[in-house]
């Protein structure tokens, strides 16, 4: 059986092959240090329960914690399940971490050799504990995308697991708990979690939360129709304006901390939508950093950079997103933004830059802001050279309003429009490759946002044309 992050995109996400849709999720922007807290008023089942929930990566390093659940109290006492820490874990490595930690020491530990670097999928991990087990190694258990985990890597500690009837487990007890960050510092995770269930006192395994569909053979959700336990919550984020609201009929309500109502998202495991790539390729030493759900990419350098997006927009269809430029601080900046190619993605040194050489020639359509002059302008690029689109235009200085784009791909033709005002009207793009991609190259401290919900972040000037997500590219 293959998994919803080993597949396509098209398969496990689109809202065709399953029949158990999530509307929503919940963004944690690691940056604001957002939480969802709760203090329990008794303990509950210490030595058995269940924690399950889906997550996608945001654009967050792991250099440090990224945790997805802990509890304990402060100082080192604390419990959690987090994703990437300690030596080797980058981009490209990161694996899930699940463990009890007192005074200096780990009381049991495991850590996962399967690492989590795509940042395109959504993933479904349930987490088991149940000290009350006979067999030793089943009283920690760890499942991902239905398939339990067997092989731990030991480059921080070898893997144990709890003692029989272990009690001191922190999550169910009276200590604090908190969802999207560390319990013992500000170690945060960055990304987006749905359907975040626990189940206090029972020890189940994840068909109670997925299944695999046959016929494609890939782990989608399912409902989950069994009790909660004293303790225990569901949390979905449907509620914008609170976004820890339990919806399992126990109260066991959290409290949100730095998280807004437009952190409830209609990105989800059954709709996943387009994002920024933290390992899109990008060149010349410059310092790229993912925010908000990678939907803000920064170059904090002067030097050159660039990214694009985990999902291509098809060769049929119409399609909209917008671009917002959020702050310029360099003088000298030249934020550029649009579409490249599918022939891009066999490059390895810096894809959107128009003019690196070995790019496919007119392989992409940009827009360029030169920030010094507060003009723009469009033109194709690729290979080392570059041609203007039209003549240049004002475009009203470092914060420069909205950049919505539509791309017809039946017709083969790109329309922009900059503030309501019409850039680039149907111009023919029959020269690209399908699938493109939407990237971005920046250089001087350039913050730039993707507005991917058309209806929610921005009016679109034209009828007819459809966010890039799973659902609407499957349909």
């Amino acid at each position: 059986m293959t998994s919803l992050s080993e597949t396509s995109l098209l398969a496990g996400s689109s809202g065709v092959v399953s029949g158990y849709k999530i509307d929503q999720s919940i963004r944690f922007n690691s940056a604001d240090n957002p939480s969802l807290s709760k203090t329990f008023s008794g303990a509950g089942t210490e030595e058995t329960w269940t924690f399950s929930c889906w997550f996608k990566r945001g654009g967050a390093k792991e250099e440090t914690r990224n945790m997805i659940f802990s509890a304990g109290s402060a100082g080192n006492t604390f419990g959690g399940l987090e994703l990437g820490h300690g030596a080797g874990t980058s981009y490209g490595r990161s694996p899930l971490i699940f463990y009890n930690y007192t005074s200096g020491s780990y009381n049991w530990r495991l850590q996962t050799s399967m690492s989590f670097g795509d940042f395109s999928a959504w993933y479904h991990v349930v987490v088991v504990c149940d000290t009350t087990n006979a067999v030793e190694t089943d009283r920690a258990r760890i499942y991902v995308n239905g398939v339990r985990q067997t092989s731990f890597n030991s480059s921080i500690s070898a893997p144990s697991f709890p003692s029989l009837n272990f009690s001191g487990n922190h999550w169910m007890g009276t200590t604090e708990h908190d969802i999207g960050t560390s319990i013992f510092t500000t170690q945060n995770f960055d990304g987006y979690l749905a359907e975040i269930h626990n189940i206090d006192g029972s020890a189940y395994g994840p068909e109670y939360f997925g299944e695999f569909k046959e016929d494609v053979g890939i782990w989608i959700p399912k409902e989950y129709e069994g009790s909660y336990g004293t303790n225990g919550f569901y949390i979905d984020g449907r509620d914008s304006s609170d976004l820890g609201d339990d919806e399992s009929g126990r109260g066991n309500d959290f409290t949100a901390s730095n998280l807004a109502a437009n952190d409830k998202r209609a990105d989800s495991p059954t709709n996943n939508h387009v994002t920024f790539n933290p390992v899109a390729p990008y060149i010349d030493g410059a310092t790229m950093t993912f925010k908000n759900g990678s939907l803000d990419v920064t170059n904090t350098s002067s030097a050159w950079g660039s990214s694009q997006t985990t999902i291509g927009i098809p060769g049929s269809g119409k399609w909209t997103f917008a671009f917002k430029l959020t702050n310029s601080l360099g003088g000298s900046s030249y934020p550029m933004f649009g579409i490249i190619d599918s022939r891009n993605q066999t490059q390895t040194d810096g894809v959107s830059l128009p003019y690196q050489s070995g790019t496919p020639a007119n392989s992409m359509v940009y827009v360029n802001t030169y920030q010094d002059s507060s003009q723009a302008y469009f033109f194709k690029g690729g290979n080392g050279s570059e041609s203007t689109i039209g003549s240049a235009f004002a475009h009203g200085g470092a914060t420069n309003g909205e950049w919505q784009w539509f791309v017809n791909s039946d017709d083969e033709e790109l329309t922009v429009y900059h503030n309501g005002t019409v850039r680039l009207d149907a111009y023919d793009i029959s020269f690209l490759t399908f699938p493109v991609f939407i990237a971005a190259t920046m250089y001087d401290y350039d913050d730039l946002r993707l507005l991917n919900e058309p209806g929610t972040e921005y009016t679109p000037s034209i009828s007819g044309y459809k966010a890039i997500n799973t659902t609407n590219i499957g349909s």
